[in-house]
């Protein structure tokens, strides 16, 4: 039987977090525990948020909680990332694959909280 580890969506989200954590090792020292941790977390979150989510999915209205969560975890990933071009730590070309990515993840996540019917067990 399939895990969360299995699906596309935490498998992208997975991605996203480790590409987002090699490309954060570039901001400079004194952003570690500003930007770096704030990117970081909220990339990290979004797995974390999904793999809780597609645990729960015996129980729709947390089920699309949790996607929910994890959607708005992945837009503040893109709103950290826009940070970064904007300091000049990175540029936008750097920055369009994982885009790209939490582009994608985002219009999986929407589908979920849309209809959580396709996604939950039943009881």
């Amino acid at each position: 039987m399939a895990g969360y580890e299995d699906m596309s969506v935490y498998k992208k989200a997975f991605r996203m977090a480790t590409m987002v954590f090699q490309l954060s090792k570039r901001f400079p020292k004194e952003e570690k525990y500003s930007l770096t941790d704030q990117v970081r977390r909220a990339s990290r979150a979004v797995s974390g948020l999904y793999a809780e989510g597609y645990r729960k999915r015996r129980y729709p209205a947390h089920f699309v909680l949790r996607m929910t969560d994890a959607d708005g975890e992945n837009t503040e990933t893109q709103v950290w990332l826009a940070h970064a071009v904007a300091c000049e730590y990175v540029t936008a070309e750097d920055i369009k694959p994982i885009r790209d990515l939490s582009d994608a993840i985002g219009r999986m996540l929407g589908d979920m909280i849309l209809h959580p019917e396709r996604y939950c067990k039943p009881k």
